[in-house]
């Protein structure tokens, strides 16, 4: 069964919920962080290996020069809403969202 909502002028309307980035496609733009109210995500530096280097706390932080770049990563998919604000600014279409209702809630 899929949850459903109504918007204010009775529109019908399932929230989608976030719940992966694909670490391979996002380029860390930083669209979808800005976005968000519910801080869902943040942006993470990643090294040669692909390894998670932790959270990038916004200043030049090059974790002892080990940083190859930087992306998003969904650390609190809890507090995603459903809104899709994230999906819409992002340039390259490297997130997951499942319906309300397809998944544990």
């Amino acid at each position: 069964m899929t949850s459903s909502c109504v918007t204010r002028d009775g529109t019908k309307w399932i929230p989608e919920y976030l719940t992966s980035i694909d670490q391979l496609m996002c380029i860390g733009c930083g669209r979808c962080f800005k976005v968000c109210s519910r801080e869902v995500m943040h942006p993470h530096g990643i090294d040669d290996a692909g390894e998670i280097l932790g959270v990038c706390n916004g200043e030049e932080d090059d974790f002892d020069g080990e940083l190859n770049r930087v992306i998003m990563v969904v650390d609190f998919p809890g507090r995603c809403i459903g809104c899709g604000a994230c999906a819409r600014v992002c340039p390259k279409n490297c997130q997951t969202h499942i319906a309300s209702g397809t998944i544990a809630e």
